[in-house]
């Protein structure tokens, strides 16, 4: 079985949205897969104290500068987005809706809703946003937005927030390497230094 790297993310953080450009590829390097895990940082911030990085002086105008600074380093596409944070809910419970059919098309939804949003500033906290950015990958939206009502949906999204949580996750992005933390989007290099060399 290919060894893994997890991915804990939500669809809200910027830095969540830079780590996912990076983390396939360094998971390739390496001859592993990605695990995409969406979650809710809201739950996690109940737990920690925290609130939304946007809403806390000083560190929200920040987060703005260096957000858009760290897009054009690695020359990826960035649009502040009207709505921040967006509610994540639908586009998590989407994700978990297809992956139980198709892991690797959830994995493309994932990119695609992380693009419409950090990508193109678009708002997809509805359903309706997020099918619609379905729509374009040839998934049924009418299904999705059927799916994302189902109960084991909702629980499923319910359970990897908890696991994470109970990892010890309190932020996103946040990876583990056969077990190793790693937290934030700027720790994908390191990652990559862990794997080359065995760890230290």
């Amino acid at each position: 079985m290919t060894a893994s790297i997890e991915f804990y993310f939500d669809f809200a953080s910027p830095y969540g949205y830079l780590g996912s450009m990076r983390i396939d590829g360094v998971a390739a390097k390496h001859g592993r897969i990605a695990r995409w895990r969406p979650i809710l940082l809201g739950v996690l911030f109940k737990h920690t104290g925290m609130t939304p990085n946007m809403h806390q002086p000083l560190r929200g105008e920040y987060l703005r500068h260096d957000t858009a600074r760290c897009a054009r380093e690695l020359g990826v596409p960035y649009t502040f987005p009207s709505v921040m944070p967006m509610n994540s809910v639908a586009a998590s419970r989407a994700f978990y809706w297809q992956e139980a059919t198709d892991a690797e098309l959830a994995r493309r939804l994932a990119a695609a809703i992380y693009h419409a949003h950090w990508g193109e500033g678009r708002d997809m906290g509805s359903p309706e946003a997020v099918a619609s950015v379905a729509e374009t990958l040839a998934i049924d939206p009418g299904a999705l937005l059927n799916g994302l009502q189902q109960p084991e949906v909702k629980d499923r999204l319910r359970r990897e927030t908890d696991t994470a949580l109970a990892r010890g996750v309190f932020g996103a992005p946040f990876f583990f390497v056969d077990g190793e933390p790693f937290w934030g989007a700027d720790r994908v290099d390191q990652i990559d230094r862990w794997l080359t060399t065995g760890g230290w």
